[in-house]
């Protein structure tokens, strides 16, 4: 039965939609898997976050993510303030691919479309936003240029970032210089750098002086997350 799309809807709410039908799936809940199946009749409980975001976006009546996200837009924003939206919601989508372990083995689908949307993101923001947005885009970016291992975007764009940083100290918060040193050490780490070990104790060391427990906790998070191992780009598909 296809959903009508209410007037208060809001793309984080139909994310945390998809990626809770992902995890039904995952566990085998029939209902769940009903669900996806009506959409994607072939799907098996190893669903990618792509999937069920189809899924979500089929209930609602659309043919895909990308139009219920634009239908979502118009919705919400009247044509106002598109550039700080799309900045927001593209940031939010790459962390979530990020987090949902996006790798340089993943399907190239994936890792262009999480490079593009860091990119997109990055943009709108340097069009609305302050100097900070456009260094948070910055780590955006290289955070999932390093996870696919296009090592030398990577080590670009997180030497931008620090670069933004020391331009503008007054403009960042202290979480700023850690994220900036994690996003350094790991292409340091990953390219099997001599440096690697170097910076990323720095990276540590700044994220446990962190004053916010809960900024402390995040960048701790994001240092004990993968991956940090060499990159082997022999026989992956660019």
């Amino acid at each position: 039965m296809t959903r009508t799309i209410p007037d208060n809807a809001d793309l984080g709410q139909l994310r945390a939609q998809a990626k809770e039908l992902r995890r039904a799936a995952a566990n085998g809940n029939p209902a769940a898997l009903a669900r996806v199946r009506a959409a994607l009749p072939e799907a098996g409980v190893d669903l990618s976050l792509r999937d069920a975001q189809f899924t979500i976006a089929r209930e609602y009546g659309q043919p895909g993510w990308r139009e219920l996200a634009a239908a979502v837009v118009a919705q919400q924003s009247g044509g106002r303030d598109l550039h700080r939206w799309f900045g927001v919601e593209l940031n939010n989508g790459t962390w979530d691919v990020l987090d949902g372990g996006l790798s340089e083995h993943s399907p190239v689908g994936d890792r262009e479309q999480a490079l593009y949307a860091a990119y997109a993101s990055t943009y709108h923001w340097m069009q609305v936003g302050t100097v900070a947005n456009h260094g948070r885009g910055e780590c955006t970016i290289a955070s999932v240029a390093v996870a696919v291992g296009l090592l030398d975007v990577a080590a670009r764009h997180a030497a931008r970032y620090q670069e933004l940083i020391d331009a503008h100290p007054a403009a960042f918060a202290d979480w700023d210089r850690a994220f900036a040193a994690e996003c350094r050490a790991r292409v340091a780490a990953r390219s099997g750098s001599p440096d690697a070990e170097k910076l990323v104790a720095e990276a540590h060391r700044l994220a446990e002086e962190l004053a916010d427990p809960e900024d402390r906790r995040i960048v701790l998070e994001r240092l004990a997350s993968g991956p940090w191992e060499v990159v082997d780009t022999s026989g992956l598909r660019a």
